[in-house]
């Protein structure tokens, strides 16, 4: 080998350079993930994929995201909807940023496939007004809901007592609309340490509801028999004074009785 180099230094210094920079191309550089979604970028993250599209103007969630990804952004788009089963395949998924699109529509089945998996979510600063409880209850991830025009009754409060919410942002879940104006514009959270209980409202609201039902019914029905009882004595009574401008003779005493 010695003999070699010594021979032919300029060949031998010619393969030792090629053999570093193949080493430093397999060490040294990211690997580029080749179904990385467009017009995403696919990294690595401490050993991890992470697939970034922050701000890449989508409307809807890709559908080819690689299914060994664990962390994906998609945060700062125009995403208005999370479809069923859309993270299904996304198997190793830990952490998902949502936050600052347009979403309005959350189905009952968006984060099936990734419950036990995923520890963060973000899906703050969206449209959400409510949110399927289905959706969210299984999840094992600590999630944030900040600043959405959340619409405050039953159905929220009881998705708030079953999912793991981010403690720094749980503030920032406010009223914009609420079953009961007086708690527009104030935090949810505030609002249930009152020992206000939105499901006991409703709750109200049905039998008033209810009891306001059955009073017209009721109202009806004294109406129409009041009404059914004077339109048969003003039958009787002119029926009555027709029989009484008869001829005496042509009316039996007994039936004129019997109409009184």
């Amino acid at each position: 080998m010695i003999r070699m180099f010594l021979a032919h230094p300029a060949s031998s210094l010619a393969q030792l350079s090629s053999a570093r920079v193949f080493f430093c191309l397999l060490l040294c550089i990211p690997p580029v993930w080749t179904s990385c979604p467009q017009p995403c970028q696919c990294t690595d993250h401490s050993g991890a994929m992470a697939v970034l599209c922050s701000s890449k103007h989508l409307d809807a969630i890709p559908k080819d995201i690689p299914q060994d990804a664990v962390f994906v952004k998609l945060d700062a788009n125009k995403i208005t909807q999370i479809p069923n089963n859309a993270f299904k395949h996304l198997n190793h998924l830990e952490e998902l940023d949502l936050s600052r699109n347009a979403i309005e529509k959350i189905d009952m089945a968006a984060f099936r496939g990734v419950a036990d998996g995923l520890r963060t979510l973000d899906l703050s600063n969206n449209l959400i007004q409510s949110i399927p409880k289905e959706a969210l209850v299984k999840l094992n991830a600590k999630i944030r809901l900040s600043n959405n025009p959340w619409h405050c009754e039953c159905a929220l409060q009881e998705v708030l007592w079953e999912v793991k919410l981010d403690p720094e942002s749980v503030n920032e879940i406010t009223c914009q609309t609420s079953v009961r104006e007086e708690y527009v514009g104030k935090p949810l959270i505030q609002v249930l340490d009152s020992g206000v209980n939105f499901c006991n409202i409703h709750q109200k609201t049905t039998d008033v509801a209810m009891f306001i039902t059955m009073f017209g019914w009721f109202t009806m029905v004294i109406t129409y028999v009041v009404y059914y009882v004077r339109h048969n004595q003003e039958d009787a009574r002119k029926h009555l004074e027709y029989l009484k401008s008869l001829p005496s003779t042509q009316v039996p005493k007994e039936t004129i009785s019997t109409v009184l």
